[in-house]
């Protein structure tokens, strides 16, 4: 088995949970056979002190398909 890896970033207003499930949801869209992923940075906007925004780099891992074979 091989597999691919792509790297999306999800933003949310409310925490970095939410951010990470924006991103998978998203990719989920355009990206088959999804497996499993791996948050590497977590960083956030601040406005007037107060954190305002929270982002995840989120690494998406999922099985390559060879032309012609799923």
């Amino acid at each position: 088995m091989v597999q691919r890896v792509t790297e999306v970033v999800g933003v949310d207003r409310e925490s970095f949970a939410h951010a990470v499930q924006n991103a998978v949801t998203t990719a989920a869209h355009t990206v088959r056979d999804m497996k499993w992923f791996r948050v590497s940075e977590f960083e956030g906007a601040i406005h007037d002190g107060k954190v305002t925004e929270f982002r995840a780099l989120v690494r998406i891992y999922f099985d390559y398909e060879e032309k012609g074979h799923p």
